[in-house]
């Protein structure tokens, strides 16, 4: 079965394919990767380190999710409300629910929200900042140093305050497996006042991805003086979730409009390139074992997860699915036990391993049984010369 539909979905590529050519984009460096499994499927200078401007907030509201109360209250700080626009003009002692800072922040980028919640979660600045860098590298980044929660770099060097295209696309990944970023950052508009009632805001989403690409997630905008115009979006149709990153698509006007251009070539690379994918699925079967000590002589080995993701047709074509079992089992066996891995490569890369299980279950022999087998192999000796 699982040939018949590489089959099928080849086919769909050859069609698509015609389509699918190189995205041009100008930022300096971007990526595509496959939001499920975080491979790269496309990428310019995507490990050169930059400033990453506000997408720096993704990491904040991470934290915020993760170690904070959305119902506690934040006092705004002195160094909160002296933060540059763009801004919500905090005052200090003003009192917000953490929600509703967390929505600001990321619909309309307010950095004085950031280093609020910043404080909050992590009681400085400097030890948020710390917080943000070591979770980036338990999420896979491999070289970003965040330097403030709001991205804002003016004060920073590269060294204290970078990350890359694909680091960020990894970390806006992880983002999305939480529900309520995803509400959030989908969120059109959200109004909300002040702990005492006195004060009323309204913020709007300024993601244009969010209305103008089909299947778009949103994600979030970003822009320094020194990052320029930076982007990181996902979009998702039916199977198939792509997460891009732009970094530098230029400055001024016109390089806010190439953040979405550049951004949607990478998308409309993807969805026309790639095609979703079960290479292989739970319960499959890849091989039997023998099993000694026992009645039963082999134990069936099936994959114990399905491995799903996104290919094109060249690489569908080059997949290669190598079972490494153990050569013998010792009984008792209990169905499910792991007996080996099932390893997934694509050009000898290594894209997965996932475990191999047992299928059934293998009991010892009883001693009534092991006496009989002994008498059987007695009665086959030859006798001597």
């Amino acid at each position: 079965m699982r040939k018949i539909i590489i089959c099928l979905i080849t086919v769909l590529l050859c069609c698509q394919s015609i389509w699918a050519a190189e995205p041009q984009v100008v930022a300096q460096s971007a990526v595509l990767i496959d939001g499920k499994t975080g491979r790269i499927l496309w990428q310019k200078n995507a490990q050169t380190p930059l400033a990453m401007a506000s997408t720096a907030k993704i990491m904040t509201a991470i934290l915020v999710l993760e170690e904070g109360d959305l119902e506690s209250s934040v006092t705004v700080s002195s160094l909160a409300a002296k933060q540059p626009e763009v801004n919500m003009d905090l005052q200090s002692g003003d009192q917000f629910r953490t929600y509703d800072l967390l929505a600001a922040m990321m619909l309309h980028s307010y950095n004085d929200a950031a280093v609020a919640l910043a404080e909050h979660i992590g009681g400085s600045v400097e030890a948020f900042c710390e917080k943000m860098t070591e979770k980036a590298a338990q999420i896979g980044a491999k070289d970003t140093v965040f330097g403030s929660p709001n991205g804002l770099d003016s004060t920073l060097s590269e060294q204290e305050h970078h990350s890359t295209a694909e680091d960020m696309a990894l970390i806006a990944a992880y983002a999305l497996k939480n529900e309520k970023f995803c509400q959030i950052i989908g969120l059109e508009s959200h109004s909300f006042s002040d702990i005492s009632g006195k004060k009323q805001y309204t913020v709007t989403n300024t993601d244009r991805f969010l209305q103008e690409y089909e299947g778009a997630l949103g994600v979030k905008t970003g822009y320094t003086n020194r990052a320029g115009h930076c982007f990181v979006g996902a979009a998702q149709r039916e199977d198939m979730l792509f997460i891009s990153a732009v970094f530098a698509s230029g400055w001024g006007t016109k390089g806010k409009e190439a953040k979405w251009i550049d951004t949607k070539k990478l998308m409309d690379y993807g969805f026309s390139k790639f095609a979703n994918c079960d290479v292989v699925s739970a319960s499959e079967k890849m091989g039997e074992i023998p099993v000694e000590n026992s009645p039963t002589r082999y134990v069936t080995a099936v994959c114990g997860q399905t491995y799903s993701a996104v290919f094109s047709q060249e690489e569908m074509e080059k997949l290669q699915i190598e079972p490494l079992l153990e050569e013998k089992l010792t009984a008792p066996v209990q169905a499910g036990m792991e007996v080996g891995k099932l390893r997934i490569l694509l050009e000898g890369e290594v894209l997965a391993t996932i475990p191999l299980v047992a299928e059934n279950g293998a009991e010892k022999y009883r001693l009534f049984e092991r006496l009989r087998q002994l008498f059987a192999l007695w009665c086959k000796v030859p006798e001597m010369a």
